[in-house]
């Protein structure tokens, strides 16, 4: 079988295919929400295209003990932390109630951290009454993008857009049924990873963060 060609250079090309797809498909009042850390830099080009303001989705997933890889659930913090859990992947793994809950507890403990390090400072934007682009740069099991989801609905966002470059074709069509607008770029079939779909897919650290909301100022 011949390898597959990225479909997008880095994150930020990804970003600007993002916006081109989205300036039609969102107005009124938007406020676009980056999942980091990988996110941030396609959402920073979405935000540009859409001439919206940058915020963060401040979301962490929490792994199976023999693999991280594989999400069991995912949090969020703001003013109602969420919690979704993969029970399907919880009956498979067996973890416990009480190792799932440190689990979150320490995911809780790091978002906090990253709070603190990323916003230095400026105002988070209340999504009450808004319309929201949830950004990431790829969805594998979207555990992460659906804690993202239900913490902002959970602080009122009017109408919530997931918007991603790449993701399974099965998940996408779970996305469709269950969120306002899912907008996807690319579903590839077999689906092998999202760093597939990139020819740039280095991981994103804090300062590049910090770096893309300065930008956004």
């Amino acid at each position: 079988m011949s390898a597959r060609l990225p479909a997008f250079s880095d994150r930020a090309d990804a970003g600007r295919h993002l916006g081109e797809a989205l300036v039609d498909r969102v107005d009124g009042d938007v406020i676009v929400y980056a999942i980091p850390r990988g996110g941030v830099p396609v959402a920073l080009e979405v935000a540009r295209a859409l001439e919206a303001p940058l915020d963060l989705a401040l979301a962490r997933k929490i792994g199976a003990p023999d693999n991280p890889e594989v999400a069991l659930a995912a949090v969020i913090d703001g003013s109602h932390p969420r919690t979704v859990i993969n029970e399907d992947i919880v009956r498979l793994t067996g973890v416990s109630p009480a190792w799932l809950d440190r689990e979150r507890l320490s995911a809780l403990a790091e978002l906090e951290r990253r709070r603190r390090l990323y916003f230095e400072g400026r105002r988070r934007i209340d999504p009450k009454g808004h319309v929201v682009v949830v950004v990431d740069d790829g969805l594998a099991t979207g555990a992460t993008a659906r804690a993202a989801v239900a913490g902002l609905r959970a602080q009122g966002a009017r109408r919530v857009v997931l918007a991603t470059p790449v993701a399974p074709p099965g998940l996408a069509a779970s996305f469709r049924k269950e969120i306002d607008d899912f907008v996807c770029l690319l579903e590839p079939e077999p689906f092998r990873s999202v760093g597939e779909a990139y020819g740039d897919f280095h991981q994103v650290d804090d300062a590049e963060v910090i770096a893309c909301l300065r930008e956004s100022l």
